[in-house]
């Protein structure tokens, strides 16, 4: 993690006991159901497209405000390294939570939509504390926000990481009562490699089915810039698959299984990383299963800004806040 990382971790508030405001532990912890706490890659190599993309959300998280919103850090979803989850609170809500006028009880009682977002890094990079930014984005504009880690490759190939996000995905909505949340207003996101994850999750109804959830208990899905299907044996991505998988028995356009929720679907236009092709395909195979889906470019974009843009002070560089806010708030509220 760079120093600028590190700066920024610091200057997010820390974990706060619910209405005494008094800091926890940063050590992960478990919030068990009733208790309050406080997701074509391929067309080139990604190595080096991912220390840029890396780089730049260094400066958007040095760069973005807090605005109000609060976090429990390193929550555990499950009981293997990197299965473990920040949440994010929108203003009113924190403020609540940290108050012990019982005025602000009616703030803390609301029941606010929420949001998963499962990063990307090509299954092999990335963490949630690099998104710091998304989850303080999606707060701002008034959602529980659940940042999530996972399982990486080359030591995790598919299916574990899927599996990881769909853990998250039931984790939250079990949980999200105990986080003033509605779990029947919950969303996914997800951008590249975790866009991949978390449309996997939620279009194959096995992976949420050993949590007792299925993908209709999901109120939408979105992803950015996924790679839903592509033959990723013959990129570099292939290391995060097994050997003997096949497109056929993993892209989640040919793994819809069960009633689904609705979709939004957002490609960027500059991207030359994840190809056009693969929100094309995931969405032809969608509306042949009879699924509900909407389609985006994100204008100006490249792949590493069709994410980054989500922090507030970066709205000027494309619209992908605004496109996601929009479905989000139509769809959820």
């Amino acid at each position: 993690m760079t120093d600028l990382n590190k700066e920024t971790l610091e200057t997010v508030q820390t974990v706060q006991t619910v209405r005494t405001g008094k800091i926890k532990s940063r050590k992960p912890k478990r919030i068990s159901v009733g208790v309050t706490a406080a997701l074509a890659v391929g067309g080139i190599a990604l190595a080096t497209q991912q220390v840029q993309a890396l780089s730049a959300l260094a400066i958007v998280n040095g760069i973005t405000s807090n605005g109000g919103v609060g976090v429990s850090k390193n929550i555990l979803y499950g009981d293997e390294p990197n299965q473990d989850l920040d949440i994010y609170y929108p203003k009113p809500l924190t403020k609540a939570m940290k108050s012990k006028n019982v005025t602000d009880d009616n703030a803390i009682n609301d029941s606010y939509p929420m949001v998963v977002f499962v990063h990307g890094g090509s299954w092999e990079s990335g963490s949630k504390d690099e998104y710091t930014f998304v989850g303080q984005s999606l707060a701002q504009a008034g959602y529980v926000t659940a940042v999530i880690n996972y399982r990486k490759a080359p030591e995790h190939v598919y299916p574990d990481y899927v599996q990881d996000a769909a853990q998250a995905i039931a984790w939250s909505y079990n949980n999200a009562k105990s986080l003033h949340a509605d779990p029947k207003r919950l969303a996914v996101i997800g951008h590249s490699a975790g866009a991949f994850n978390a449309v996997a999750a939620v279009a194959n109804e096995d992976f949420l089915a050993p949590y007792g959830i299925k993908p209709k208990d999901i109120a939408a899905v979105v992803g950015i810039a996924g790679p839903y299907s592509y033959d990723f044996r013959k990129f570099s991505s292939r290391t995060a698959f097994g050997s003997d998988a096949t497109p056929e028995t993993v892209m989640p356009d040919r793994q819809i299984k069960g009633a689904q929720p609705p979709y939004l679907l957002l490609t960027a236009e500059k991207d030359k990383i994840v190809h056009v092709t693969n929100t094309t395909k995931m969405t032809q195979a969608l509306k042949a299963a009879g699924v509900k889906v909407e389609t985006g470019e994100i204008a100006g974009a490249s792949h590493a800004t069709s994410i980054g843009a989500m922090a507030p002070p970066l709205r000027w560089v494309n619209d992908v806040r605004a496109q996601v806010l929009s479905y989000l708030d139509k769809t959820l509220k």
